[in-house]
C-alpha cells in the first residue's frame, strides 16, 4: 500500500493511528510518500491560516486525536512556518536512516512532533530528537537532512505523488489487480479500510 499524507496536515494526524493499526497486520506492508500541502507560495507562517483551530475542533471530534498544549501555544502565536518541502525532507533523512519497514512510523514520529511537541518541521534539530525518540542515530539523520541529495529525493517523491494524480491528503491507496486504487477516507476506521480491502 502507499499512504501519502502531508506532516502539516490536521486530518492525516487524525487518520495516522487508524494507518498505525493497519501497519502492524501481518502481510502489510505501506510505503509512505510525503505531500505538497504548504509548499512553494502556500508555505508560510501558520497565522496566515485562520480556519486552523476551527478545523483541529472538527478533527479532535470525528478522530479522537488530541492537539498538545506546545503546539496549542504554537498556534496562538502565530509565527511558525509550514514548510511542506521541508518536512518532505525531514521525511526522506529520517527513512534514509531507518531503513525500510519504518515509513507509518517515522511518518507519525512527525506528526507527534509538531502536534504536540510543538516543534518545527523546518528544523534540524526536530529530527534529532526524533531519531534520539526512535533509537536511530541523531548525527547520521541531521546529516542527510543537510545533505543536497535528500532535497532531490524529497523532490523525486513529491513529484510521484503528483504524477499518482494525488491532490488531497490524506490518500491511501492499495495495488489491485486493476491498479492502484484509492481505499478509505480520513475518518475511516482500520477495520473499515480492511472491509474495503477486501472489496478489492
Amino acid at each position: 500500500m502507499i499512504y501519502v499524507f502531508d506532516a502539516y496536515c490536521g486530518w492525516c494526524y487524525g487518520f495516522g493511528p487508524q494507518v498505525a493499526e493497519l501497519d502492524r497486520d501481518p502481510g502489510v506492508s505501506i510505503r509512505v510518500l510525503p505531500g505538497s500541502l504548504f509548499s512553494g507560495a502556500r508555505s508560510g507562517p501558520i497565522g496566515d491560516y485562520p480556519h486552523i483551530p476551527a478545523a483541529n475542533a472538527r478533527i479532535s471530534a470525528a478522530t479522537g486525536v488530541r492537539f498538545g498544549p506546545a503546539y496549542q501555544a504554537l498556534l496562538a502565536d502565530g509565527q511558525v512556518s509550514m514548510d511542506s518541502d521541508d518536512a518532505a525532507r525531514g521525511l526522506l533523512a529520517l527513512q534514509a536512516v531507518a531503513g525500510h519497514g519504518r515509513d507509518v512510523e517515522l511518518a507519525r514520529a512527525m506528526q507527534e512532533a509538531f502536534y504536540l511537541d510543538g516543534l518545527s518541521l523546518s528544523e534540524a534539530e526536530t529530527y534529532r530528537r526524533i531519531a534520539q525518540r526512535l533509537g536511530l542515530p541523531a548525527d547520521d539523520v541531521e546529516a542527510a537532512y543537510a545533505h543536497p541529495r535528500t532535497h532531490a529525493a524529497a523532490r523525486d517523491r513529491q513529484a510521484q505523488v503528483a504524477a499518482l494524480g494525488v491532490a488531497a491528503y490524506p490518500t491511501l491507496l492499495a495495488r489491485t489487480p486493476a491498479g492502484l486504487a484509492q481505499v478509505g477516507n480520513p475518518t475511516a476506521t482500520a477495520d473499515e479500510i480492511r472491509a474495503a480491502l477486501r472489496d478489492q
